[in-house]
């Protein structure tokens, strides 16, 4: 009986062709096959290492029906890479499909980590990284990009965002009219590349900066916004405080703070925080 091969979650580079990892280098050049977001852009970084092994194309439009293909193929024991243009695969590019149909078939999924461009970005950005929530690509149009940021108004974990840089502009407005001018908002752009950008300012005071160089509209931009934080002179009254302790005791903390929000109405993020506190975590 034949074992099903292996399908490899290979992270390429962001930019500097330097970034990729002899691991990774290895699997491309011994799998039976890379399954790529885009042939003609994963050929040059194959050609840039010497490295000859077939490619298919895995992306958005044809990840459901051509995912067969390569599930055939580790089903007879090929082993198989997964690539995207850049990064680690998965992170707001293809491949969640055909990783999952492969854990189905009971195929050895084995991620080969590396650059991932929000990762990089966060690890300099200086803002807050033990709690973070990553947002992917806001929507294209205005209505649902303000709905998703005011949902978010009030998280207290930093939050990332890729963008596009045609959007750039239009972007970190509806985040100064949703977050406020004085939010702290990092943004980086072309990270690892020759005009690598990492620029942290108010919110207010990076649009006006942005605008005033065109070039920071240009290339692939991750933007990075300080999570909420409730006013300094937040109060809460003693009476809340003796419900949200008792919902602690019988709950765990974001069901409890959730509930003395509805019953006292204060804000929820707020009591959330409070609650961590009074919990010691």
């Amino acid at each position: 009986m034949i074992s099903p091969g292996t399908l490899y979650v290979v992270a390429t580079p962001i930019g500097n062709l330097d970034d990729i990892t002899a691991r990774a280098l290895k699997v491309l050049r011994d799998v039976a096959l890379i399954a790529a977001e885009d042939t003609r852009h994963s050929a040059r970084l194959l050609r840039h290492f010497g490295i000859e092994t077939p490619l298919a194309a895995c992306h958005d439009h044809n990840e459901r029906d051509a995912g067969g293909r390569f599930i055939t193929r580790l089903l007879a024991g090929d082993d198989v890479a997964l690539i995207s243009d850049a990064g680690t695969p998965l992170i707001s590019d293809p491949g969640f499909h055909l990783v999952r149909a492969a854990r189905a078939q009971g195929i050895k999924v084995s991620p080969i980590p590396g650059a991932c461009a929000l990762i990089a970005a966060l690890s300099a950005a200086g803002l807050p990284s033990d709690r973070f929530s990553f947002e992917g690509f806001l929507p294209a149009k205005a209505v649902g990009r303000q709905g998703r940021l005011a949902a978010l108004r009030e998280d207290p974990r930093t939050l990332i965002f890729y963008e596009a840089p045609h959007r750039l502009d239009d972007c970190v407005a509806d985040m100064v009219s949703t977050f406020g001018p004085e939010r702290h908002i990092v943004l980086g752009r072309e990270l690892t590349k020759t005009f690598e950008t990492l620029r942290g300012l108010p919110a207010g005071e990076l649009l006006a900066w942005i605008r005033a160089d065109l070039d920071q509209q240009r290339g692939e931009c991750v933007l990075l916004v300080a999570g909420w934080a409730a006013p300094e002179d937040a109060e809460v009254d003693a009476e809340t405080l003796r419900i949200l302790d008792l919902l602690l005791a019988e709950l765990p903390i974001k069901r409890a703070a959730a509930l003395a929000a509805q019953i006292t109405g204060a804000r929820k993020n707020l009591l959330y925080q409070l609650a961590l506190e009074r919990k010691g975590e």
